[in-house]
């Protein structure tokens, strides 16, 4: 009985001791407003990450790191994930990607019915020929080529990205309005196939523009059937976003069924004043399908305005052979007195600002309303728009002012509504200035949680935490991506909820967010305390198809 009672308090002992042992990590942030994606209360606890994974989450009383940060008073979540990103070329120039890594973004998605790759001889020469302010050599072919080189050269955030179904169409039949033959579309789909095996995370689509919406419903079907076969997600900028919204969203549920793929409606909304109202049906149809059983979500930005290009003013049919075809017509005297009648404004000329020209002589009229610049020049608006697309050779970018605040709120508080930027990734700096923006590229993530959960209260913090991080990183199958688990990349970043706040506006756009004080990419500190630390430990993500060679 002795030996027994002395082999006992020899295990507890050894129990006690073991429980008393402090473990260590490389990092330690302690005493944080843990919120860690899924959507569950938050809790004060701890991380410890050891190289670029975390290696520890919760009450970690006994540890240390070679690195402590004291989080008390700060939310500490896993980084963001910006669903529909336009840094690809900003992140050439500038691979910090200021104005997001400043608000938590730690991947970027590019890819929105354009993409990177793939890309033959006469594609590449007119990206050259296309370059405005950022110049920069075409050094790839493939889409996989296009992200290594970015990941190569050093970027701040993950990356990663859709294959466009528009570009597949250019590399494959240029700008016809056809329907493919059957090599063609065996062509396409086998350019999808690559680009999925290269790590692509989906097929994604951009039905207003050409010459992606140049495709049918069972074309982008046949596509998508090939991203669904390697566990890919189709996305689209739907065909139609004002009055024939519904029309648009019931062929996203039609290509989602038909091809038996996870599928998401980029920046879901209902512009302009007329079609608000159909926002509630496209709601009800995209609800309907999710109880069918379609797995169906959505992303938006936290504005009442859009910004895309002067030219989706034009008829169809000047906009179908791309932009050199576009000019040719207005330079035919019959052409250009059709473009200018058939034009039609979706918002008054008056709620169309401009901010990017290519000439230099046109920006003069950055920060000018489509109005304003028509009174200048004396002139009708319709007049107008076809004589500065004409004379700055562009598609001249603007914003337009078409969204309800009620319809924001109303989107956000959807469960499967994932938040994106639909913008660059820009440096106050140097040769962004010379370009004005929308305030989402330097605001959107702030925005949500300084404006919408702080002050309107429209959904919590940890529902918001969700959006931004598990429920983009499920619906792109990710690996180890968007939770604060042990054995996840430890993509982390710490902010004070009461202070994050977006400060760009329309008037002066190129301003960070304020408020995020620490974020890590892969275990290395991107932001401290709330300055670039200069660290590029961004890494090429890779979807679920990829395959090594």
């Amino acid at each position: 009985m002795k030996t027994k009672s002395f082999l006992s308090t020899l295990l507890l002992i050894a129990v006690l001791s073991g429980c008393s042992e402090s473990q260590n990590y490389d990092l330690l942030i302690k005493n944080g407003n843990i919120v860690d994606g899924s959507g569950n209360p938050s809790y004060i606890g701890s991380v410890g990450i050891n190289a670029d994974t975390i290696a520890a989450v919760g009450d970690l009383q006994n540890a240390k790191g070679k690195l402590e940060i004291d989080a008390a008073g700060l939310t500490v979540a896993p980084g963001f994930i910006n669903m529909l990103s336009w840094a690809n070329v900003s992140l050439i120039e500038d691979g910090r990607s200021q104005g997001d890594i400043r608000q938590g973004v730690t991947l970027e998605v590019m890819g929105e019915g354009r993409s990177m790759g793939p890309l033959n001889e006469s594609m590449k020469q007119g990206m050259t020929k296309g370059q405005q302010n950022i110049k920069y050599d075409v050094s790839w072919s493939t889409l996989g080529e296009y992200l290594q080189f970015l990941e190569d050269k050093g970027v701040s955030t993950n990356i990663t990205s859709f294959v466009g179904n528009g570009t597949l169409r250019e590399y494959v039949m240029g700008y016809d309005t056809r329907e493919p033959t059957e090599e063609e579309l065996d062509k396409m789909k086998a350019l999808t196939q690559e680009a999925m095996e290269e790590g692509a995370v989906g097929l994604s689509t951009s039905l207003i523009y050409v010459p992606s919406g140049h495709a049918r419903t069972d074309e982008i079907i046949e596509l998508a059937k090939v991203a669904s076969e390697n566990g890919g997600m189709y996305v689209s900028h739907i065909r139609d976003e004002e009055e024939k919204l519904l029309e648009a969203v019931q062929e996203l549920i039609e290509i989602a069924e038909e091809a038996d793929i996870r599928s998401e409606i980029y920046h879901f909304k209902a512009s302009g004043t007329a079609n608000w109202h159909l926002l509630d049906q496209a709601i009800k149809l995209v609800e309907n399908a999710r109880e069918y059983g379609l797995d169906i979500t959505t992303d938006m930005y936290m504005y009442n305005a859009s910004s895309t290009g002067l030219n989706v003013l034009l008829p169809e049919w000047a906009k179908a052979g791309g932009h050199s075809k576009t000019i040719d017509f207005m330079e035919q005297p019959v052409k250009r007195k059709q473009m200018i009648e058939e034009i039609k404004f979706h918002v008054p000329p008056e709620k169309i600002l401009l901010v990017g020209f290519k000439n230099k002589d046109m920006r003069k009229y950055i920060g000018k309303t489509l109005a304003e610049v028509a009174g200048e020049r004396n002139q009708p608006a319709d007049k107008t728009v076809v004589d500065l697309i004409y004379e700055d050779d562009s598609r001249i970018q603007v914003v337009y002012f078409s969204m309800s605040e009620e319809n924001i709120k109303k989107k956000l508080a959807l469960p499967y509504m994932a938040i994106c930027s639909d913008a660059g990734s820009y440096t106050n700096e140097g040769v962004f200035l010379e370009q004005s923006t929308h305030p989402r590229a330097y605001g959107s993530f702030a925005r949500l949680l300084g404006h919408f959960v702080r002050e309107e209260q429209v959904i919590s913090l940890e529902e918001a935490i969700y959006k931004l991080t598990r429920l983009p990183a499920t619906n792109l199958r990710l690996d180890k991506r968007g939770s604060l688990q042990t054995g996840y990349f430890a993509d982390v970043v710490l902010f004070d909820a009461d202070k994050i706040t977006d400060n760009a506006t329309f008037d002066e756009p190129h301003q960070y967010a304020t408020g995020m004080r620490h974020v890590f990419v892969n275990g290395t500190q991107v932001i401290k305390e709330g300055d670039h630390t200069g660290a590029l430990p961004g890494r090429f993500v890779k979807g679920p198809g990829y395959k090594k060679n």
